[in-house]
């Protein structure tokens, strides 16, 4: 590397901690002014020695409070700091030294013009807000956070007299007082409303203002490196399940699920509305002044025509126009959504027919683009259900009609559905007659039906099947689209079938080659443009097989289902649902995307975005740019790149063992006796079910064992006692045996790994992360918590010695002598955190056993749901 760009790399490293160090020694004054003035007595405990020095009881209370709002200062700083950084490094570097950029992905030498255009038409995003409940934080609270966020950027200004600064100091101080009076433990759980609302609140914040700002840099990188923009533009398509994800969650109705798509609309036409009175008040061009030519000037009185207001700014065609659209809009005019976005065009051409482009660019042309992402829906509203249920719901009608009821998994139960879907003359089914669970499934159906003649047909998505494990399963839904008054010759209904566990990820393959195999549905899918979506489940994998063989089984099941398709003249469109935790699929986008297997995405992606990496990635305009150029960007240069080098045997081979050896000691832990009972008394995983972060109940239905607990709370439950197995155990026992086996040549193939396998240099960077914010010392005064010896002796030694055989082997294959010292800016921002951390665990165990201790029944007390909630904000999840 050039000294020169080494020397502008250390400069703005340096720029930047020091800039951050400078925020968080601000801040930590002013949240200690807070607590000396509301709870003087939780100061000293902020900075005491030892976590003995903390009182019990009520008491406990507002030290936790206190911690949990630093905490959230600390990720606003560091928010803050990065995007300042990202400034800094285009300012004295350039637009392609961003990482995550357009500028950086098109600046690579393997795309070419050529491979640019191939890729660029088809290139998408999808980005989806997930209804999980991992976000603690009220709307509220999102807002008193975003208001402090304003005050840092203010702040970053050279302009400010000292008076100036220290005024915005004290707007930020009250902001951090405002934290405290207003609380965010949850003492009842969020209606459904709530989270509708809670997901809204972003596009109204952020993304919805970001959107066009990510266009437009996609045009300024193009120009900037072909020499000309691109006459393509990318497509983001924003998706949510806030009230369409009904799995496991019977207060989702057809009703809730209405009124989501409503609330959609209702807020895409407010902000539309917002932009249109801007432009109205701001383009006053006067007709005596510059005239407007033809045909310019018909269009545009056709816009104006009829409206009210025709006498409102005389001789100011544009304002008249602006209003006239907005009028429009809020009459209900628009008979589809392409009629909005052909009258935006109209203004747009016509200012570009007097010179004025600028402004056609800053008042019509950024409401355009992001009407033409957000249509009259806001995001597209997926539906979710699980098979058991769907089933259940085709076997209830089947049984109430004449003769024997076929049984599902028989010769028998396929053999029906096929024939009642090729059946030309099948009749709608009138649900009344139908239990509650039946009535509503086919009254979802209906109302998914109806909006493919509403003025924006995208308003819902598709139907995402979880625990999709047969072709009958999907086959199910689409019959059931039939007796809700779907079309016989083809559906126009995307299923998407979730494969979640292992068992399934492995049979995914030959259950869509079996779909295909039903005239309806091949007839249906090619009207789709012969692609079919799948969605991998990284969570319940996971839970299933542990972290490494969950990542390579998904790897595997990726490469296995294109080649599949393929052979059918199939496209797969993957959608990958991720979480904000390592063990449920989280890990840094950009590179997650560059990990996934060569050939896999062409141009398309989509992914979840859950709970707390919602508010992370989009709780500000900025950050919410930033990581939506990063997933274009990414996903571009995957899909430009050349994709023809051959994967070597020798790396299937090694990582397919490595995965095998992974899951039979991860598996091996979970089938301990004693293990439950271990997993249940050493985390706070059964209080956990009180605290009110989310309006879906902790186990799908109800059952009381591992197979049936959600992935959340199994990974939340792991992140609260430190003991952060879903992260890393069975790594350490795979590199060990696999070297004991392999000798020499096995190093060997570790290390070429190591340096040549994105996906493994993926696996071992982000075991190394959770690792590092394990605390074998911590996760024992939880094993403490055990009441049979045995139990806790065997489980809680099986678990710190896999720990020290995975430091060992991240230290052998990274050539490390200590954990984390790789990911410097990682470990520091958890070090800061670290201190206080250690003592809210030390205090959550000595909670939960005063909780315990108790009489049976009783409420969880407000101090110990208060604890989960700061160790959640410290460590940046819930699950």
């Amino acid at each position: 590397m050039h000294v020169a760009v080494q020397d502008d790399l250390r400069s703005i490293a340096e720029d930047r901690t020091a800039y951050a160090d400078g925020l968080w020694a601000e801040l930590r004054i002013l949240w200690r002014n807070i607590l000396l003035k509301r709870a003087p007595h939780v100061a000293s405990w902020a900075d005491a020695p030892s976590p003995t020095a903390i009182p019990l009881g009520k008491e406990a209370t507002p030290y936790l409070q206190a911690l949990s709002i630093w905490f959230q200062l600390q990720r606003i700083i560091e928010e803050n700091a990065a995007v300042r950084d990202r400034r800094m490094t285009e300012t004295i570097r350039g637009p392609e030294a961003v990482e995550g950029g357009f500028a950086e992905a098109l600046s690579s030498n393997a795309i070419t013009a050529e491979r640019f255009r191939d890729v660029a038409g088809a290139l998408s995003v999808g980005p989806t807000l997930t209804a999980h409940p991992t976000e603690a934080k009220r709307v509220t609270v999102l807002e008193i956070h975003r208001r402090i966020y304003r005050c840092l950027v203010s702040l970053e200004s050279q302009r400010w007299t000292p008076t100036e600064r220290a005024e915005l100091l004290h707007d930020i101080e009250a902001e951090i007082d405002l934290l405290w009076l207003t609380g965010e433990l949850r003492l009842t759980r969020p209606s459904l409303n709530d989270e509708i609302e809670w997901g809204f609140q972003f596009f109204r914040d952020s993304i919805f203002e970001a959107v066009p700002q990510v266009l437009e840099r996609f045009d300024q990188a193009t120009k900037q490196a072909f020499g000309e923009a691109a006459d393509t533009t990318p497509e983001i398509r924003l998706h949510s399940w806030i009230g369409g994800d009904r799995d496991g969650n019977p207060n989702v109705t057809t009703e809730i699920t209405a009124q989501a798509i409503r609330r959609g609309r209702e807020l895409a036409l407010e902000l539309y509305q917002n932009s249109l009175a801007k432009a109205a008040g701001r383009l006053s061009i006067s007709d005596q002044i510059l005239s407007l030519p033809e045909p310019h000037r018909s269009q545009v009185q056709a816009l104006i025509e009829g409206g009210p207001q025709t006498g409102r700014n005389p001789n100011e065609l544009f304002r008249q126009a602006a209003s006239a659209i907005g009028d429009r809009l809020q009459n209900g005019s628009y008979v589809h959504i392409g009629q909005f976005l052909s009258d935006l065009d109209t203004l747009d051409a016509a200012l570009c027919a007097v010179d004025a482009e600028p402004l056609a660019r800053r008042y019509i042309r950024r409401l355009r683009r992001s009407a033409s992402v957000f249509g009259f829906r806001t995001a597209t509203l997926d539906i979710r259900q699980n098979s058991t249920v769907t089933t259940a719901v085709l076997s209830e009608i089947w049984e109430k009609q004449p003769g024997a009821a076929p049984i599902y998994g028989t010769s028998a139960w396929s053999a029906r559905l096929r024939r009642e879907l090729a059946d030309p003359d099948l009749q709608r089914l009138d649900p009344a007659g139908l239990t509650d669970q039946g009535r509503e499934l086919l009254q979802l159906l209906a109302l998914m039906n109806s909006i493919c003649t509403e003025p924006d047909p995208k308003a819902v998505g598709p139907f995402i099947l979880s625990m999709t494990r047969s072709a009958d399963d999907i086959l199910g839904v689409y019959l059931l689209a039939r007796y809700a008054g779907f079309g016989a010759e083809t559906l126009d209904l995307a299923v998407v079938p979730l494969f979640e566990t292992i068992d399934d990820l492995r049979n995914a393959p030959s259950i869509l080659l079996t779909l295909l195999d039903v005239p309806l549905a091949r007839r249906s899918l090619k009207t789709r443009g012969q692609t079919i979506e799948v969605m991998l489940g990284y969570s319940d994998s996971g839970k299933d097989g542990g972290f490494f063989c969950s990542t390579w089984e998904l790897d595997r099941a990726q490469r296995k289902i294109a080649s599949a398709l393929k052979t059918q003249g199939f496209h797969a469109a993957f959608f990958h649902g991720r979480g904000g935790s390592v063990s449920r699929g989280g890990a840094p986008a950009g590179r997650a995307i560059a990990a996934q297997p060569a050939g896999t995405i062409s141009g398309r992606l989509r992914v979840t975005e859950q709970g707390e990496v919602v508010s992370a990635q989009y709780a500000n305009r900025g950050t919410a740019a930033a990581h939506l150029e990063l997933l274009l960007a990414h996903t571009l240069r995957h899909s430009a790149e050349p994709c023809d080098t051959p994967a070597r045997p020798e790396f299937e081979d090694a990582l397919d063992a490595l995965s095998g050896l992974s899951q039979t000691t991860y598996v091996s832990l979970l089938q301990m006796p004693g293990f439950l009972s271990y997993f249940q008394e050493a985390s706070p995983v059964e209080e956990m079910a009180r605290l009110k972060i989310g309006s879906r109940p902790a186990r799908r239905f109800g059952a009381q064992s591992l197979d049936d607990l959600r992935a959340i709370p199994w990974v939340f439950a792991w992140s609260q006692n430190r003991h952060l197995i879903t992260g890393w155990y069975g790594f350490g026992a795979a590199v060990h045996n696999f070297r004991r086996f392999r000798g020499a040549r096995g190093d060997q193939v570790l290390q070429d790994l190591l340096r040549e396998s994105r996906l493994f240099r993926l696996i071992v960077d982000e075991i190394e992360k959770a690792l590092y914010q394990t605390d074998m010392a911590i996760a024992g005064e939880y094993a403490s918590l055990v009441a049979d010896p045995k139990t806790r002796e065997t489980i809680f030694g099986a678990i710190k010695a896999e720990y020290e055989r995975a430091c060992d082997s991240v230290r052998f294959l990274t050539k490390s002598r200590a954990i984390g010292r790789r990911f410097p800016r990682f470990c520091e921002s958890f070090d800061r955190k670290r201190a206080d951390l250690d003592r809210i665990n030390a205090l959550q165990v000595a909670l939960l056993r005063e909780s315990r201790g108790g009489a049976q029944g009783t409420a969880v007390p407000v101090p110990l749901l208060q604890s989960m909630n700061a160790v959640s904000a410290g460590l940046g999840w819930t699950g």
